[in-house]
C-alpha cells in the first residue's frame, strides 16, 4: 500500500512499496494489504489517460478522480499495485495522480501479449484483465466492486495500432511525434474490475442488433475469417437478453475481442468482452460440434453478465456467485431458447455432478463465504460459485415455477440497476413475486406439501443452500403407502458427527411406477413422512435431477429401480437414468450401498443410447481403472476395461465416421470412438489409422469429419512419424480449434519422451490444460507431477496464487493417486512451501482429501470388484 500524507489527506494503495517524490509536505510509505476501503469517501468520476509503449513494454498514465465526501475525514484510501506514482495534486474533492509501470508479464492487470503471423513475424499488443483485484495494477483507484463510478478514458497509441475500450470512440486527436490519442465516451456507472482497454492491430467485423446495438468481433488480422459465427451468435443472444430481462442493454455497442494470450475462459468487461481465441473463433470446416456448443455457451455467459454482474453487482466478493452462478445458469436458459438444436440441457447435469464432487469434501465452502485477501478472492472463482450456484438457481426456478422465477429476477435487476447487492436482495425480490403463483398451487395434488405454509419464505429456504457448505442425501424408505424421509449431509471420509448440525429445506420432487406426473414435497425437517394414494413398485425422487441433492433408496428401493432399468429403461428420462447412475456410485463411496449393487445397475447400460447416461456410466467406471493404471494392478485394470468395452460395444459399432446426426449424437460419437481406439478396439483402430494415413499423405489438406478429427489425431500421435507430423501442423495452423485438438492428441500419446519438451512451444496460458491432460496419460503421468513441483514458483508467479489455473492443476494432477506413498509425497511438497506460496490453498486440501478418499475406496472395494468381474461377463 502506498501512503501519501498531506495536511488533511492520506492516500493508501496496495503493495509493494513505491518510490516517492518529496513534494512539500507529501510523503509516500507502504502498508500491508489487510484492509477494506472505508466508505467515508467515494469516487464519482475517473478521467483516465493511458499510454502504453509496445516497443519498450511500459506504460504511463494519469488519473483525475472526482470524489464524494460522505463524512468528514482526514484520510483518503485508494488501491495501487506495482505503480510508480510520480506526482499527486489535490483540490477540493478532486485528486490527480501521474503514474508509470511496466506492462505486466502475467495475464492480469495491463499486460503484454504477442502473436505470430503466418510469415513468422512476432507482433505485440497490450490488453487488460482486472477481475478481481487487478485494476489497481493499471491505475490508482477504489478497486472494490462496491465503489462504482463513471469513467472517461483516453488511450494514446502509434498509428500502426488501434485501441478499443468499454465505450464508443468519440474522436482521435493527433499529438506531437506522430502519436494519436483516442477519446472514448463516458461509461455508465460501473465497478473498476469492468474497465477495459486494448491496444493492438486487430481487424473487426460488425453487425447491428434488432435493438440497435453495434456489435463487433475483433481478432488478429489473419483470423478474422473465423469471427462470423461469434458475431451472429452475439447479436442473437444480446437481443434475447434485452427482451428476456425487459431491460434495454444500456450501451451503444458491444465488442467481443479474441485475445491471443488469455488465462481465463472469457471476461465480461462492460461493452468490451474478451475471450480466449478458442472460446470465440469458429471455422465450419475444422471446428467440431463441441467447439460450437462451447463458443455459444461462453458468449451466452459473458453477455448474461452485462445484466448480472455489470448492471447489478455483488457488494463484495463473498457473494461472487450472484454474478457467476447466474451467468452459468443463464447460459443454459438462453441457449436452450435461442439455439434449441444445440440440445444444451443435455449438459446441465454434468455441472451439478462436478459441483457435488467438490462439495462432498470437508474442504468445501458455502456459496456465500467471507473472503478478505486477493488469494482468497481468487479461490472463489471455483465450481461452488459457478456450478453449484447455477444448480441451486435451477432448483429454485423449478420450485417457484419458471414464470415466477423470471418475474423475480427481472424485479431484482430493475430494483438494483447500477447498484450493489447481497444475497438477501435476491431472495426478497423472489419472495414478493411468488405470492400470486403459490396460492394457485396449494390445492393441487393432495400428496403435495410444496406450498402448505401460508407464507413462502424464499430467504429461509435458500439460506440453507447458500450459507452452509455441502448438500443433503435423502434416504427414502417405502412401507406400503407411507414414504419415510430422512436427510443428512453427504460427506466423504469424515466423522459423521461433524454433519449433525446441517439441515436443509429441500424441494423434493418424485414420480412413481404408477404415475409420471411430478409430485412435490418441501422437506424442512430432519425426518418426515409423505403418503402415496396407492402402493407402488418403485419411486424415483429428484425428477430429472433438478434438485441439488442425492437420494438413497433403502430396503429394496434400489433393487426395484434396477429391475425397471433392466426391463425397460426408457420409462425413466435420460436425466433420471444418469442421476441414478451418479447417485448409486456416490453412495458406494460412503458405504451406504455395496459396490456390487452399483455394478449390477450398470449392466443395463449395454442397451443405453442417450448421451447423459452413457457419459455418466463412463464417468463413474473410467476413474476406477485410472486409479489402477497408477498402481501395479494390470490384471484387474484390464478386466475392468474389458467390461466397459463389452458394455458399450454395440453402441460403438453403431457409430459412423462422419458429421451426421444431432449435436448430442455427434458429441457422443467422438466420446465413444476415442474410448474405443484408446482401448485398442480393432475396427476403430483400423479406421482411424487409415484416415490418418490418408490425411497425412495429403499434407493435412484432406478434410476429416470435424467430430472424429480428435480420434484420428490421437491414433496418429502413437507413432514417432505421426507425432512429428502433427507437431508441425500444430505450429502452422491458424485455427484454435485444430490447435486444441492436436494438443489433446499429443498429450494422450504413449511417447512420453516427446512430451517432455512439448510445453516449450505452447503459449503459456495453455500449459495448465496440457499438464492436466498429461497427468491422465498412463505412460506419462509422472511428468505432470514432476513438472508441477519443479516449476511451482514460476507457475504461481505467472498465473497467481489462488487462481483457477493453479487450483485446477493442483487437483487435476493428483486426483488419480490412491497410495499412501503418493499421499505423503503430495502432503510433503505442499507443506514445505513458504508462507504465501500455496500451502494453505483450498485446492491443496481438496487434493489431499481426494487421495485419501481414493485410498479408502481401493482398500474397501478392490476385493468386491475382483469378485464381481470374475462372476459377470457380458
Amino acid at each position: 500500500i502506498i501512503m501519501l500524507q498531506l495536511s488533511v489527506l492520506l492516500l493508501l494503495s496496495l503493495v509493494p512499496p513505491l518510490e516517492a517524490n518529496d513534494n512539500g509536505n507529501t510523503t509516500f510509505t507502504s502498508l500491508p494489504f489487510k484492509m477494506r476501503l472505508p466508505d467515508s469517501v467515494r469516487p464519482l468520476h475517473y478521467d483516465l489517460l493511458i499510454h502504453p509503449n509496445l516497443t519498450f513494454l511500459t506504460f504511463t498514465g494519469s488519473v483525475q478522480i472526482q470524489l464524494e465526501v460522505r463524512q468528514e475525514t482526514k484520510h483518503i484510501f485508494l488501491n495501487s499495485k506495482n505503480l510508480h506514482i510520480s506526482r499527486l495534486q489535490e483540490g477540493l474533492h478532486v485528486i490527480q495522480l501521474d503514474f508509470s509501470a511496466n506492462l505486466s508479464d502475467t495475464f492480469h492487470g495491463f499486460y503484454k501479449g504477442t502473436y505470430t503471423t503466418r510469415n513468422g513475424e512476432v507482433r505485440a499488443l497490450a490488453s487488460t484483465q482486472f477481475e478481481p483485484t487487478h485494476a489497481r495494477a493499471a491505475f490508482p483507484c477504489f478497486d472494490e466492486p462496491g465503489f462504482k463510478a463513471n469513467f472517461s478514458i483516453r488511450v494514446r497509441r502509434e498509428s500502426r495500432h488501434i485501441s478499443i475500450s468499454n465505450m464508443p470512440k468519440l474522436k482521435t486527436v493527433e499529438l506531437a511525434g506522430g502519436l494519436l490519442e483516442d477519446h472514448y465516451d463516458v461509461t455508465v456507472k460501473m465497478s473498476t474490475y469492468l474497465v477495459a482497454f486494448i491496444v493492438c492491430d486487430f481487424l473487426s467485423i460488425s453487425k447491428r442488433s434488432q435493438h440497435g446495438v453495434e456489435i463487433s468481433v475483433y481478432t488478429v488480422p489473419e483470423k478474422i475469417s473465423q469471427a462470423e459465427y461469434a458475431l451472429n451468435t452475439a447479436v442473437t443472444l444480446l437481443d434475447f437478453y434485452d427482451d428476456y430481462f425487459d431491460i434495454p442493454y444500456p450501451l451503444p455497442k458491444q465488442d467481443l475481442a479474441a485475445i491471443p494470450d488469455f488465462q481465463s475462459g472469457a471476461m465480461e468487461n462492460w461493452g468490451l468482452t474478451t475471450y480466449r481465441e478458442s472460446g470465440l473463433l469458429f471455422d465450419p470446416e475444422r471446428s467440431s460440434t463441441s467447439d460450437k456448443l462451447g463458443i455459444t455457451k461462453v458468449i451466452a455467459h459473458e453477455l448474461a453478465h452485462q445484466w448480472f454482474g455489470n448492471l447489478v453487482t455483488m457488494q463484495w466478493w463473498n457473494d461472487l456467485w450472484l454474478n457467476e452462478g447466474f451467468a452459468k445458469f443463464m447460459e443454459f436458459v438462453s441457449v436452450n431458447i435461442t439455439y434449441p438444436e444445440l440440445q444444451v440441457n443435455d449438459y446441465f447435469l454434468e455441472k451439478c455432478f462436478t459441483a457435488m464432487g467438490v462439495d462432498s469434501l470437508s474442504s468445501s465452502h458455502p456459496i456465500s463465504t467471507p473472503v478478505e485477501n486477493p488469494a482468497q478472492i481468487r479461490e472463489m472463482f471455483d465450481d461452488v460459485s459457478y456450478q453449484k450456484g447455477a444448480c441451486v438457481l435451477n432448483m429454485l426456478r423449478d420450485f417457484l415455477t419458471p414464470e415466477a422465477f423470471k418475474m423475480g429476477i427481472i424485479r431484482y435487476l430493475k430494483n438494483h440497476s447500477y447498484q450493489n447487492t447481497v444475497n438477501a436482495d435476491l431472495w426478497y425480490s423472489l419472495t414478493n413475486v411468488t405470492d400470486g403463483f403459490c396460492s394457485d398451487s396449494k390445492s393441487s395434488a393432495s400428496a403435495s406439501k410444496w406450498y402448505m405454509d401460508d407464507d413462502l419464505n424464499v430467504k429461509a429456504i435458500m439460506d440453507t443452500w447458500t450459507l452452509q457448505e455441502g448438500f443433503p442425501i435423502i434416504s427414502v424408505e417405502v412401507k406400503g403407502r407411507e414414504v419415510y424421509l430422512k436427510q443428512e449431509r453427504y460427506l466423504k471420509g469424515a466423522d459423521p458427527a461433524k454433519n449433525s448440525s446441517f439441515l436443509w429445506q429441500v424441494p423434493l420432487t418424485y414420480i412413481t411406477s404408477s404415475s409420471s406426473s411430478v409430485q412435490r414435497f418441501l422437506l424442512k425437517n430432519r425426518k418426515d413422512v409423505l403418503y402415496l394414494p396407492a402402493e407402488v413398485e418403485w419411486i424415483k425422487f429428484n425428477v430429472d435431477m433438478r434438485g441439488y441433492y442425492i437420494v438413497h433408496y433403502e430396503t429394496g428401493g434400489w433393487d426395484a429401480l434396477i429391475r425397471q432399468l433392466q426391463q425397460n429403461h426408457t420409462v425413466l428420462s435420460g436425466n433420471d437414468r444418469a442421476s441414478l447412475i451418479h447417485n448409486i456410485f456416490q453412495l458406494v463411496s460412503i458405504g451406504k450401498v455395496p459396490l456390487d449393487k452399483a455394478l449390477s445397475l450398470s449392466l443395463y447400460l449395454r442397451y443405453e443410447t442417450e448421451i447423459m447416461p452413457v457419459t455418466q456410466g463412463f464417468g463413474e467406471l473410467v476413474p476406477l481403472y485410472k486409479l489402477m493404471e497408477k498402481r501395479d494392478m494390470a490384471t484387474l485394470e484390464h478386466q475392468l476395461k474389458s467390461y466397459l468395452m463389452n458394455l458399450f460395444q454395440r453402441l460403438i459399432n453403431a457409430q459412423r465416421w462422419s458429421d451426421e446426426g444431432s449435436v448430442s449424437e455427434r458429441i457422443l460419437r467422438n466420446y465413444l470412438l476415442l474410448f474405443a481406439c484408446v482401448r485398442r478396439y480393432g475396427p476403430c483402430v483400423q479406421t482411424a489409422q487409415e484416415l490418418f494415413q490418408k490425411w497425412k499423405e495429403s499434407d493435412g489438406k484432406m478434410r476429416l469429419p470435424a467430430d472424429v478429427r480428435l480420434v484420428v489425431y490421437t491414433e496418429g500421435a502413437r507413432t514417432e512419424e505421426g507425432w512429428d507430423f502433427l507437431l508441425e501442423k500444430y505450429r502452422q495452423t491458424l485455427y484454435p480449434s485444430e490447435k486444441s485438438q492436436i494438443k489433446a492428441a499429443l498429450s494422450y500419446s504413449p511417447l512420453a519422451d516427446k512430451l517432455k519438451w512439448f510445453g516449450d512451444i505452447l503459449k503459456t496460458h495453455e500449459l495448465p490444460s496440457l499438464v492436466i491432460s498429461v497427468s491422465k496419460n498412463p505412460q506419462a503421468y509422472k511428468l505432470a507431477w514432476d513438472f508441477l513441483r519443479t516449476n511451482w514458483q514460476k507457475l504461481v508467479q505467472k498465473f497467481d496464487l489462488g487462481s483457477s489455473s493453479i487450483s485446477r492443476m493442483v487437483v487435476g494432477v493428483t486426483n488419480q493417486y490412491s497410495t499412501r506413498e503418493k499421499l505423503v509425497e503430495v502432503q510433503s511438497f505442499f507443506s514445505s512451501l513458504e508462507q504465501g506460496m500455496g500451502a494453505g490453498l483450498r485446492s491443496v486440501q481438496q487434493a489431499v482429501e481426494n487421495i485419501e478418499e481414493n485410498i479408502r475406496w481401493m482398500d474397501k472395494n478392490v476385493p468386491l470388484l475382483t469378485h464381481w468381474l470374475n462372476s459377470h461377463s457380458i
